[in-house]
């Protein structure tokens, strides 16, 4: 069992900067592969971003490229979510999500366990 809680989301002008934290507890975390998803009111959860048990391998979505960047302590059990250059649609509740694998997956049925979210607003 892994429980994942996040942190760091709030309220931001857009062109602004946040970076979103995930700590883990309970089983070993350097052996599961990490990701990034969001959602939107009225739409349906995406893959924002994912990351390899080492760190050595990560993943974006088209829309984020260039702007966020995932990556992962695991000395803390702690993996991040730095987003840069944001705008009015990133505006969503995120979550963190661990995998019971090793390497990143794209799809939300790929991981097992989640955490309970927090709302990132970027105004205009």
């Amino acid at each position: 069992q892994v429980q994942l809680v996040e942190s760091g989301g709030g309220l931001v002008q857009a062109g602004g900067s946040l970076r979103l934290s995930c700590a883990a507890s309970g089983r070993t975390f350097s052996s599961n592969a990490m990701g990034w998803f969001r959602q939107a009111p009225g739409r349906e959860r995406e893959f924002v971003a994912g990351i390899a048990w080492s760190g050595l391998s990560t993943y974006y979505t088209d829309y984020v490229k260039g702007r966020f960047t995932i990556s992962r302590d695991n000395a803390k059990n702690t993996m991040y979510l730095q987003m840069n250059s944001l705008k009015p649609e990133d505006t969503a509740v995120y979550y963190c999500a661990a995998r019971i694998a090793a390497e990143w997956a794209t799809w939300a049925g790929a991981y097992a366990y989640w955490g309970q979210g927090t709302q990132v607003t970027v105004s205009s």
